[in-house]
């Protein structure tokens, strides 16, 4: 089982696209929680992912509690990266079963999600900085997930 990646409803087509491009890269699964804020295949998520998404693992899931029904039946932990997060990323013991759930753009999860979630992370930031761009968390994240549980496509 390798890691997996999911965006809860994302609103921006091209941070999704680089999202997909990123995970068809190395090799995991992108896992896209309806509703989007966009048709999948609008133009700026195909310009972001270019020919990538050809090769992109990409499940759709009509909702959160249909994405819960196939995490729980995969026995997947999902560990949420989220600004209310405690525990920074890089300190986080990351397993390759995990599904790290990104969250929309403009606000993003809602309570029944941060509850769901086994995990809540944070990337730490300067004092009065918000947020990242969510495809950079998601790429960071990975980087440091990949790396401890030795699963960069060799």
């Amino acid at each position: 089982m390798t890691l997996a990646l999911a965006l809860f409803q994302p609103d921006i087509a091209p941070n999704a696209g680089t999202l997909a491009r990123t995970a068809a890269c190395l090799g995991l699964s992108l896992h896209i929680i309806e509703p989007a804020g966009f048709p999948v295949g609008d133009a700026g998520f195909r310009r972001a992912g270019m020919d990538y998404l050809d090769r992109a693992a990409i499940l759709r899931h009509a909702s959160f509690a249909a994405f819960e029904d196939w995490r729980r039946a995969e026995g997947r932990r999902l560990v949420l990266a989220t600004t209310r997060g405690a525990l920074p990323y890089a300190g986080f013991a990351f397993s390759p079963s995990d599904v790290l759930l990104l969250g929309r753009e403009s606000v993003g999860v809602p309570q029944e999600v941060h509850a769901a979630a086994e995990a809540r992370i944070i990337i730490p930031l300067v004092a009065g900085a918000r947020s990242l761009n969510v495809a950079v968390a998601g790429a960071m994240i990975l980087g440091e997930a990949l790396r401890q549980t030795d699963g960069f496509p060799c």
